[in-house]
C-alpha cells in the first residue's frame, strides 16, 4: 500500500516541478517517493540552507513554486536565515522537513514549529489520513498569501500505509484585489484627476507590479499622461517603453536621472513599499509633489503618501486610464523636455584605483558589454551589490533577484544559481558575490557548477574585506580587523570543483569572458571571474547610508 510519505510526493508533483535539499534521515522517505516519479526533478545541493535558497530563487526567476527538503534538527535549523529571508521578501515555497516523532521528542530534536513561527512561517504537519489533502493547504496558504511554508512529516508517520492515493485538487487561490469599498471610485477619479492637471507626472512601480502582471496597463497609462516612468531595484525593465524610463530608484539610480525625478510633480506608486532605500532616506520626491500610492497593503507604506488606493496594480492602473480617457485628459509634454539617455549616464572609473587594484565601477562597466543578453542575474548581500545594479540592465523584474536584501542577509548566492537555472534553463545565469557571503555559501559553488555548468558564470568582487562594514563603521573609526578577510584564491576553488577560474586584474584580463561567451554553450565550463577590486571605492547607495549614520 502507498505510505504517507508517498502520499505527500504525489501531492507535490501536481503542482511542483522542482524540488530542491539534502537528504537524511527525515526526509529519506518522501525523496524516495519522488525519485521514483517522472513528473518531478529534484536537485540536490550541499547545505540545507541551500535548498530553500534555490527553492527561492526559482520562484524568483519565473519558474512558479517549487519545495525545498531537508532532514529534522540540525537539518531544520540549518535553514531558518534562507527561510526567514524567503518570509521577509514575499516568496512563496514548501520546505517539506522530517519532525519529531507523534511519540515525543527525542534528545536532537529541537521545537521547529516554534522556531519556523519566530521567521514568519506557518508549519502544517501531515498525519497518516490527512498527508496529500494536508500538502494541498500548504501549497494553497504558500500561494496565497505570497509566504514559505513548512510541511512536517513526524518521523514515525512518514512509512505508515496510506490507502490508495487520492486525485489532487488544484488550490483555490483569491483573485485579484479590485478597487472596491465606499472611496474607491473617488480615489480613483482623484488620483486621475491629478495626473491629468500634472506638468510632470512620473509612474513608479515595485515587485507588487511585476506580480500583478501590470507591465502593459501601466504603458497605456504613462502614455496617456506623458509621464516619465522609474521602477524598484525588484521592479526594472517593467514599463514597455524604456526610452522614457529613468530606471531605478534610491542609490542605485544614476544622479541625473534622480535630479529628475524629484522635480515631479504627481507621483503615482504602484506596488512597491516605498522604503528607505528606494527613497533615498525621504530625498527620493521634492516635499511639495502630490504622491499616490497603490499597493495591496492595507494602508499606505509610506508618510509622504497622500492618497491610497488598495488594489491590484494592474486592475488599478487599468482602471485610472480609463477615467483619464472618460476626462478626455490631454498628456504632458514633460517628455519632450527631458534627455532620459544622458540622465542615465554614469561614472565608470578609470580601469584601476589609486591603490593600483581595478576600479569595481571600471569591471562592473565592462562585464556589462560582455555578458550574453539573454541573462538572469543573481545577487548576493553586501556592499557590492551596487555594482551590478548600476551597470547590468536586465529585460524584465525575474531576471534581476537580490537573495538576501530582505533579511539583510549575505551567504545566500552560490545555491540560488541551481534555482534559477532549472527556471531559466535558456539564459545565462550570473552571480554576483562577495569575497565573505562567497565564503559563507562555498559548498553550493559546486552545486552552481554541477548545475548551471556551460550557461553558468561567478563575479566574486574580492576586496578582503566586509566591504559594507568598512565603508560604514571603518569610516567610522571602529578597529578594523574584524572587517578584514585574507584574499581567497576564489578562481583556485572554482577548478577545484570543475570550472574555469580567472583572476582578474586589469580590464584586459577580461577578455576571458568574451572568450568564454563566444563559446558554444555545450563547450563552455562554469566560469568564476575572481575580481581583484579596490575596497577604497564606496558605492553611492552605501555614501548614503553612511552620511544617514553620520547624521545620527
Amino acid at each position: 500500500m502507498p505510505t504517507v510519505a508517498s502520499h505527500v510526493a504525489s501531492a507535490l508533483a501536481a503542482h511542483v516541478d522542482h524540488v530542491f535539499g539534502v537528504m537524511g534521515n527525515g526526509n529519506a522517505l518522501v525523496l524516495d517517493a519522488l525519485e521514483r516519479r517522472d513528473d518531478v526533478m529534484f536537485t540536490a545541493v550541499r547545505h540545507e540552507a541551500g535548498g530553500v535558497v534555490a527553492a527561492d530563487a526559482h520562484f524568483r526567476a519565473g519558474g512558479g513554486l517549487a519545495a525545498a527538503t531537508s532532514t529534522y534538527g540540525a537539518g531544520f535549523t540549518n535553514t531558518l536565515t534562507a527561510l526567514a529571508e524567503a518570509a521577509q521578501a514575499r516568496v512563496p515555497l514548501v520546505l517539506v522537513v522530517g519532525d519529531e516523532p507523534t511519540s515525543g521528542p527525542r534528545p536532537w530534536d529541537v521545537d521547529q514549529l516554534s522556531l519556523a513561527s519566530a521567521v514568519g512561517v506557518r508549519t502544517y504537519t501531515v498525519g497518516r489520513t490527512d498527508a496529500a489533502a494536508t500538502t494541498v493547504i500548504a501549497i494553497e496558504h504558500a500561494l496565497s498569501f505570497r509566504t514559505p511554508v513548512v510541511l512536517a512529516i513526524p518521523y514515525d508517520v512518514g512509512g505508515r500505509d496510506a490507502g490508495a492515493i487520492p486525485a489532487t485538487p488544484d488550490p483555490v487561490l483569491p483573485a485579484p484585489l479590485a478597487p472596491a469599498g465606499p472611496h474607491a471610485a473617488a480615489t480613483v477619479a482623484a488620483i486621475a484627476g491629478a495626473l491629468a492637471s500634472a506638468e510632470r507626472p512620473l509612474l513608479l512601480a515595485g515587485r507588487g507590479a511585476w506580480t500583478a502582471g501590470a507591465g502593459e496597463e501601466l504603458g497605456r497609462l504613462a502614455d496617456a499622461v506623458g509621464a516619465l516612468t522609474a521602477s524598484t531595484a525588484l521592479g526594472r525593465g517593467i514599463f514597455p517603453r524604456g526610452e522614457f524610463d529613468l530606471g531605478v530608484t534610491g542609490g542605485f539610480g544614476a544622479e541625473g536621472a534622480m535630479a529628475a525625478i524629484r522635480e515631479a510633480d504627481v507621483v503615482v506608486v504602484f506596488g512597491a513599499s516605498l522604503n528607505q532605500f528606494t527613497m533615498r532616506f525621504g530625498e527620493l520626491f521634492s516635499p511639495e509633489a502630490t504622491i499616490a500610492q497603490v499597493d495591496v497593503a492595507p494602508a499606505a507604506t509610506h508618510p509622504q503618501v497622500g492618497r491610497f488606493l488598495r488594489a491590484d496594480a494592474a486592475l488599478a492602473a487599468r482602471a485610472i486610464a480609463d477615467e483619464l480617457e472618460r476626462l478626455g485628459a490631454a498628456p504632458s509634454n514633460w517628455r519632450d523636455q527631458v534627455d532620459v539617455a544622458g540622465l542615465g549616464k554614469r561614472d565608470a572609473g578609470d580601469g584601476l584605483a589609486p591603490d593600483g587594484r581595478l576600479d569595481p565601477r571600471s569591471a562592473a562597466a565592462a562585464i556589462a558589454d560582455l555578458l550574453p543578453e539573454d541573462r538572469v542575474v543573481v545577487s548576493d548581500g553586501g556592499h557590492f551589490i551596487g555594482w551590478a545594479n548600476m551597470f547590468w540592465p536586465v529585460a524584465s523584474p525575474d531576471r534581476m533577484m537580490m537573495i538576501g536584501t530582505a533579511y539583510q542577509s549575505i551567504g545566500l548566492g552560490f545555491p540560488s544559481v541551481p534555482g534559477a537555472a532549472r527556471a531559466r534553463p535558456d539564459s545565462t545565469i550570473v552571480l554576483t558575490t562577495g569575497d565573505g557571503g562567497g565564503l559563507m555559501a562555498i559548498a553550493d559553488l559546486e552545486s552552481a557548477v554541477r548545475v548551471a555548468r556551460g550557461r553558468g558564470l561567478a563575479v566574486v568582487w574580492n576586496d578582503g574585506a566586509y566591504g559594507a562594514e568598512v565603508h560604514l563603521y571603518g569610516v567610522m573609526g571602529l578597529a578594523r580587523g574584524p572587517m578584514e578577510i585574507p584574499e581567497v584564491d576564489f578562481a583556485g576553488l572554482a577548478r577545484a570543483v570543475g570550472a574555469e577560474g580567472v583572476i582578474v586584474r586589469t580590464l584586459d584580463d577580461l577578455q576571458a569572458l568574451a572568450r568564454w561567451r563566444d563559446l558554444p554553450a555545450d563547450e563552455r565550463p562554469f566560469l568564476l571571474l575572481d575580481l581583484r577590486i579596490s575596497g577604497a571605492v564606496r558605492a553611492p547607495y552605501q555614501e548614503e547610508i553612511l552620511q544617514v549614520n553620520l547624521r545620527r
